[in-house]
């Protein structure tokens, strides 16, 4: 579980989401060298992944999937060549948009400033889809779950039909639907 600096949203618990806290805390947290990878977001709020996740998903034989941004991503996989990186992203910046406001409405608080930063965002960190190993459009629920799932499967060392699909999850194979998501961003190659 992450930690953050802002506030809880909505119905959010600390503990449950994240664990939330103050700046001064993470800051002495970042001083004590107890993230794996932390970063700033829209330079408001510190999130962060604590080492001692890593290290009780490592006692207990499990892995350890981390829902982190691009500046986090970058941190784990220069300090854990490794891990395994997957991108995951929205088939479109519409969809994306969509998602945002439904969870803004959710939590009851649409914030508009948030949501344009979200999306300008997102373009810029598109632009670093080629430092991750593996890539998956988001667009159905189902077909996502199974890719992610195989991808898993055979970085622990299945063969088969897990590896098949996991090779089309490739970042370098560049599937059409990850061209075509690319492509809806402007970032066709």
């Amino acid at each position: 579980m992450s930690y953050t600096t802002r506030a809880p949203r909505g119905s959010e618990e600390d503990g449950r989401e994240y664990h939330f806290t103050t700046k001064e805390n993470f800051e002495r947290m970042i001083a004590a060298d107890e993230f794996l990878e932390y970063a700033t977001v829209f330079g408001d709020n510190y999130y962060g992944t604590a080492v001692s996740a890593l290290d009780q998903a490592r006692e207990n034989g499990h892995d350890l999937l981390l829902d982190i941004d691009v500046q986090g991503a970058l941190q784990v996989m220069k300090k854990m060549p490794e891990a395994v990186s997957i991108f995951i992203l929205p088939p479109s910046p519409e969809v994306l948009e969509m998602r945002l406001r439904n969870r803004s409405q959710a939590e009851g608080m649409t914030q508009e400033d948030v949501i344009a930063k979200r999306l300008s965002q997102a373009r810029n960190e598109l632009l670093k889809i080629g430092d991750y190993r593996y890539a998956l459009v988001n667009d159905q629920l189902e077909v996502a779950a199974t890719e992610m799932r195989s991808i898993v499967l055979h970085e622990r060392g299945e063969e088969g039909a897990v590896a098949t699909t996991a090779a089309a999850c490739l970042t370098a194979a560049r599937s059409a639907r990850l061209q075509a998501a690319l492509a809806s961003f402007r970032l066709g190659e």
